[in-house]
């Protein structure tokens, strides 16, 4: 290890968003879309919203500020304003994904980036080069972390790489030194947390503990411009993220190649709201479904072959063959296979069908298991064998990747109808005005102009 804090504050002070190249750029806007489609619509459905509403209230921290929350109708203080819509961003589980770390950028930087970018009446450009600062941060400790072994762990790298990134974001609008911002990474390290136990029971602590991320990178930032002293080597030091967190970090790659590649343009997006394990092997059965006219009277088994991250997280059968809850189907890799397979589609508004009895008798025929040509000479985890059992024979396909990675990334007018399908509910006509002005954000003098917009 080799001074990987201090690299990465330094990067972030100085970068400058003429530095930053185009295709970056219209990538970061893009992604920023993306994410708000899903804090708006989960702002009035995400069945988690009323209870994170009921706190706020009960602890007096819903007074009013001016930070937006995308699809409500008041203003919030900053660390809030984080805190919710970063909550709500990832409520849905349809927000992107660096396949490489296993983590969601977007929902803890670009609420982060937000929440200051308001506060201290920043430009458009200058947030931008925010979210772009926080993304390369996150998504290369997420590298360097290791997710199967972060996994193992028993950590959720959204949560504690992402922590840092909204750091870096809210550190970057804040104009922070190297310094402060290895003053701002140190006291991220105290706050990185994140735990998968959620997956036991369908808990609402995934979306909250992102949320936190957010917040506590807004804070972090906020400590350090008020001169707060924060622990120095907080990536690399004796108890620093990478030991305590990984055992089988690669500091390395915290760093490698910063300025030059950029992690942002390796960013995917997600075609359905559900664990993004499961989505090759969706892939897959929506097409084997089209190809071979398949309907469910047909099918004798399905087996499901997975990186073995993907079974630590949607394969389980005791706990994930018949989930009750939103959160236990976004991670059964058995509900949302049935689910798919059985219509042909599978989006938001499909969770009504949980506890469908004809979702569930597809599902018992669904095995899940761990396949090693999914481990070995891959670039990332996100792949799926499936291979389906008819009276006619046995269909088999190997999808190595999921669509909507950036060899297969949606184009424009795609992912602008992925935003509209979810906000329009809300916002109605706003929702086409918000998608334009994100989409030119960087002609925005004050980003307030554009993020009132998102406004009910």
């Amino acid at each position: 290890m080799a001074n990987e804090t201090a690299t990465l504050a330094a990067y972030v002070a100085d970068l400058k968003f003429a530095d930053i190249p185009s295709e970056v750029l219209e990538r970061a806007k893009v992604l920023t879309l993306d994410f708000l489609g899903s804090t708006i619509r989960a702002r009035r459905d995400a069945e988690s919203t009323p209870s994170l509403l009921g706190m706020l209230e009960a602890l007096a921290l819903d007074g009013k500020g001016e930070a937006t929350v995308f699809g409500d109708s008041k203003t919030w203080t900053p660390a809030v304003a984080a805190l919710l819509n970063g909550a709500l961003g990832h409520s849905l589980d349809f927000d992107d994904t660096h396949a490489d770390s296993s983590l969601h950028p977007s929902a803890p930087v670009v609420p982060a980036a937000f929440a200051v970018g308001e506060m201290v009446g920043a430009s458009g450009r200058d947030v931008l080069t925010a979210i772009v600062a926080g993304y390369e941060v996150c998504c290369r400790l997420g590298n360097a972390l290791d997710p199967t072994s972060h996994y193992a762990r028993g950590f959720h790298p959204t949560a504690t790489a992402g922590t840092y990134g909204a750091a870096a974001a809210a550190g970057k609008l804040f104009g922070l030194s190297k310094d402060q911002l290895i003053a701002a990474f140190g006291v991220s390290g105290s706050q990185a947390a994140g735990s998968l136990q959620f997956l036991v029971n369908g808990a609402w602590n995934k979306r909250y503990q992102v949320g936190a991320a957010a917040m506590n990178g807004v804070i972090a930032a906020t400590l350090a411009r008020n001169n707060f002293v924060g622990s120095t080597e907080s990536v690399e030091g004796k108890h620093g993220l990478l030991v305590g967190y990984s055992d089988d970090a690669h500091p390395d790659k915290a760093t490698s190649g910063l300025g030059k590649t950029y992690e942002t343009l390796k960013i995917g997006v997600k075609p359905y709201p559900s664990c993004r394990y499961t989505h090759a092997a969706l892939d897959a059965l929506i097409a084997m479904r089209r190809e071979h006219n398949l309907t469910p009277d047909q099918i004798k088994r399905v087996e499901i072959g997975l990186h073995r991250n993907g079974i630590t997280l949607t394969g389980d059968a005791a706990t994930k063959r018949h989930p009750t809850s939103i959160v236990s189907g976004q991670f059964s890799m058995f509900f949302t296979g049935a689910l798919a397979l059985d219509q042909g589609s599978f989006g938001w508004d499909d969770y009504d069908r949980l506890g469908d009895a004809a979702v569930n008798a597809l599902a018992d025929k669904f095995d899940v298991v761990q396949d090693d040509r999914l481990e070995i000479g891959r670039t990332h985890p996100f792949g799926a064998r499936v291979s389906i059992t008819t009276d006619d024979g046995v269909h088999e396909r190997l999808y190595a990747d999921p669509s909507g990675e950036p060899n297969s990334f949606p184009d424009a007018q795609a992912m602008q109808q992925k935003f509209l399908t979810l906000a329009r509910p809300v916002l109605n006509g706003r929702a086409d005005q918000l998608a334009d002005a994100i989409l030119s954000l960087e002609r925005f003098d004050r980003v307030e102009k554009a993020t009132q917009l998102g406004r009910q």
